[in-house]
């Protein structure tokens, strides 16, 4: 693991954040997860496009700008020196005193963390991850709008302990009305009648730029795609469901709170679209 804080890169265990910070205090303070395939940044503009987004929203100046954040990313990627891994972007409101108020902290801090991740095991990625419905509800806009990648990810943290001590891989949160979200750090997708479904962000799910992109690969390879409100019916009835991220690339789900979705594993369409995007995020990306 490869860390740039502080004006240079370090390894990992010699990285150190202020107790008084408060990303680390308060989660004030919104982060990228972002891929490099064979040396490449996988959709690199448009995650710091979406960081600058966040940021305004929060108040929170990026020091140095994006130009700035371009420059910390790609050093530290070439640092870490690895043709695939993960990158982790944080901007944090920086030290202040204790309590919670923002304008208490003038300088922020920018983190960047190069390393490999892997979220699910070789066998659940080849037969499916199970899911379970969360007791937990997604907050709605009017609390947190979900667009914005905060550092506070108590929600989705409790949502996927309550799956894993179900012996769950995964748990699928609901909004207030009872509509399908998201799963804890990734977007829903199913398939039904041939139809490629996604919960739109109005109904709380992050507007996900692996969502993006299979949504616009579904469009090139002529299958038939559409946000729409969903609930888990829909996931129980579906012929294939799966779940995107950056971290989590493209993954099936085989089970939902115990009932097997479809005939088990990737289904052909989520097989179709993980081939095509294997091949788009190996012939696109920044060079680092």
């Amino acid at each position: 693991m490869k860390v740039w804080i502080d004006g240079a890169v370090v390894e990992g265990s010699q990285a150190r954040v202020p107790v008084t910070d408060h990303g680390f205090l308060y989660g004030d303070g919104v982060f990228e997860g972002m891929r490099v395939y064979g040396r490449r940044i996988f959709r690199f503009d448009d995650h710091l496009s979406r960081l600058a987004r966040s940021a305004r929203c929060l108040g929170l100046t990026i020091p140095g700008g994006v130009e700035a954040v371009r420059r910390i990313v790609i050093d530290t990627a070439r640092a870490h020196d690895r043709n695939d891994a993960y990158l982790r972007l944080i901007v944090s409101r920086g030290e202040g005193p204790l309590g919670v108020d923002p304008t208490s902290c003038t300088n922020p801090r920018i983190v960047c963390i190069a390393d490999q991740v892997s979220l699910y095991p070789e066998e659940k990625l080849r037969n499916g991850i199970d899911l379970v419905t969360s007791s937990l509800r997604r907050p709605g806009p009017d609390v947190l709008d979900p667009r914005v990648k905060s550092l506070n990810y108590l929600n989705n943290a409790l949502a996927k302990r309550e799956a894993r001590r179900q012996g769950a891989d995964e748990a699928l949160l609901l909004n207030a009305a009872g509509h399908v979200v998201e799963a804890s750090v990734a977007n829903v997708f199913a398939v039904r009648g041939g139809r490629l479904l996604t919960p739109p962000a109005s109904d709380g799910a992050l507007e996900g730029l692996t969502r993006d992109t299979v949504l616009a690969l579904a469009r090139e390879q002529r299958i038939p795609a559409e946000e729409r409100t969903l609930g888990r019916y829909d996931l129980l009835a579906a012929e294939e469901v799966f779940l995107t991220g950056s971290g989590a690339r493209i993954v099936a789900v085989g089970s939902l709170d115990g009932l097997g979705i479809g005939k088990g594993g990737a289904g052909p369409i989520t097989r179709r679209l993980s081939q095509a995007f294997e091949q788009c995020v190996r012939s696109t990306g920044t060079p680092i």
